[in-house]
């Protein structure tokens, strides 16, 4: 966990010093053709890579994720990149609220405490002001909802896939997603230094990707909400010390309570996941 968490810290700095001549929509594109490209490389052996159990829900997973990486890459490039990763971490509360909706888990009083706090935070870093920096704001906090909806979906499908068909979906409808936008603007890496950036990309989401997947059959739940909000803290150092972010009052206030909130709900909700985890998986087989 901790690993996929310093690898996607890596791709979000990466992102976020990518030459802007790169759209949201060409890096969206290059990371999850990318990704096809690599599970098809090293998982494909002569069948049908894409067989799965209930492929609509793959699918409908794979653009619900798709669009929760297009809104956070998009909130990157329009706030620092500390406090677009503090907002989109909001989504364990909507993990939650979509937890109730559609597989009725009932939501306790400390539960509810804990999503508020979380609210609370992402409204502090707001700051109350229709500024310039509003739109980027929503876009983080929208795929803040978006992964909370992916990840709700995961529960259902982890029970009868593995990661690697669950992450090949989601490159899959990600490459669909992205590619009209691709074709009418193409770009090629020009230097050395742009072509090592796409390759970091790409290889930095499918490490980071598959490590969180498979972490979460190894670990307690909200040990794995604790090692992944890690992810928050790593980005922002980063962001204040090498990126020169801002670290108002209003971040770390913010940013504290939203962290805080985000692993007393991952630990609230442990003994619930417990109970309906699937016995854990060792291998990494497409064919599941």
């Amino acid at each position: 966990m901790l690993s996929a968490a310093l690898l996607f810290t890596m791709l979000n700095v990466i992102i976020k010093l990518m030459d802007p001549a790169y759209s949201v929509w060409h890096i969206g594109f290059i990371r999850f053709f990318g990704g096809v490209i690599l599970l098809l490389a090293v998982f494909w052996r002569n069948r049908n890579p894409y067989r799965g159990n209930n492929v609509r829900l793959l699918i409908l997973r794979g653009v619900t994720g798709s669009i929760t990486f297009v809104l956070a890459i998009t909130a990157i490039r329009l706030l620092p990149i500390s406090t677009a990763m503090v907002i989109f971490y909001s989504y364990p509360a909507f993990t939650a609220i979509f937890s109730f909706l559609i597989y009725g888990e009932k939501i306790g009083l400390l539960e509810i405490t804990s999503i508020a706090a979380i609210m609370i935070g992402v409204a502090i870093l707001f700051d109350f002001s229709f500024s310039g920096r509003i739109l980027g704001q929503v876009i983080a906090l929208a795929g803040g909802v978006s992964a909370g909806l992916t990840v709700t979906l995961i529960q259902t499908l982890r029970k009868q896939n593995g990661p690697v068909i669950i992450y090949l979906y989601l490159c899959t409808m990600g490459a669909l997603v992205t590619l009209p936008k691709f074709v009418m603007h193409p770009i090629m890496p020009a230097t050395i230094r742009e072509w090592a950036m796409i390759l970091g990309i790409v290889f930095s989401s499918f490490t980071a990707q598959l490590l969180m997947t498979q972490g979460f059959f190894y670990c307690k739940g909200w040990e794995g909400g604790v090692f992944m909000s890690s992810e928050v803290i790593f980005t922002a150092i980063v962001g204040i010390v090498f990126m020169g972010d801002p670290a108002t009052w209003r971040f770390w206030t913010g940013g504290l309570l939203v962290l805080s909130s985000v692993i007393a709900l991952n630990r609230l909700k442990a003994g619930v996941r417990k109970t309906r985890q699937p016995k854990a998986e060792t291998g990494l087989n497409i064919e599941k």
